[in-house]
């Protein structure tokens, strides 16, 4: 059974289609490609998967199970997103990884804050204010930020596309190391060929909001 699938995904807005009839398998570990243009309806179709927007047509199954018949906050915790900029809190560095546990009112794990910042180069950066952080350590809070929920799929929305060239290079190789030590299962929208193929297993294409092509990466990316 695969982890994440899609049924027919759609959404429409005041007459425009921006995803049409998607449909793919995301399997256990995968880093699974969305790729495609500016304007390919990638974000779109992203959004859709832990129901920041929703669909008009068709669903999404996590585990085998519609997420229409999952909490919306607890789909989002099982299903966590790390977005193209980085929306950090006023607070400490520790603060913002451990924000979920806040809001749910629970005990913070501060030892797997510690091994998250670790992990992503942040090692000594727990009390520091977030305020203070590099946009590059930034993007990195906010994926130790989603990690630290332990979703069962992680949503990658061109993470790594608003930094310059270097902070861009750290940020995708911290993330491939713990995607790979943790076993994370992913989805990566991208038009990058390069970065897809670093950290892609297989995927599919789109443009136009419809799958163009779909599987290994070699079948998906232009050549």
């Amino acid at each position: 059974m695969s982890v994440l699938s899609a049924h027919q995904l759609s959404r429409s807005v005041d007459g425009e289609t921006l995803v049409d009839d998607v449909d793919f398998e995301v399997e256990a570990g995968d880093v699974f490609v969305i790729f495609g243009p500016s304007g390919a309806g990638k974000s779109s179709l992203l959004r859709l998967l832990n129901r920041l927007d929703e669909p008009t047509g068709g669903t999404v199954h996590l585990q085998g199970e519609d997420y229409r018949q999952i909490p919306p906050q607890t789909l989002r915790k099982r299903v966590g997103m790390v977005p193209q900029q980085p929306t950090l809190i006023d607070g400490s560095v520790a603060e913002n990884v451990a924000w979920g546990s806040r809001l749910r009112g629970e005990p913070v794990d501060e030892e797997r804050v510690a091994d998250l910042l670790k992990r992503l180069g942040l090692a000594g950066f727990a009390d520091r204010d977030a305020e203070d952080l590099s946009g590059g350590e930034a993007q990195r809070v906010a994926i130790a930020r989603t990690l630290y929920n332990e979703p069962e799929v992680v949503l990658l929305d061109e993470p790594a596309s608003s930094l310059d060239a270097e902070a861009a290079r750290q940020v995708e190789s911290l993330l491939a190391d713990v995607m790979r030590d943790l076993s994370i299962t992913a989805v990566l929208v991208t038009h990058d060929t390069d970065r897809a193929r670093r950290l892609g297993t297989r995927g599919i294409r789109l443009d136009n909001g419809r799958v163009q092509a779909s599987g290994p990466l070699d079948d998906i990316l232009d050549t």
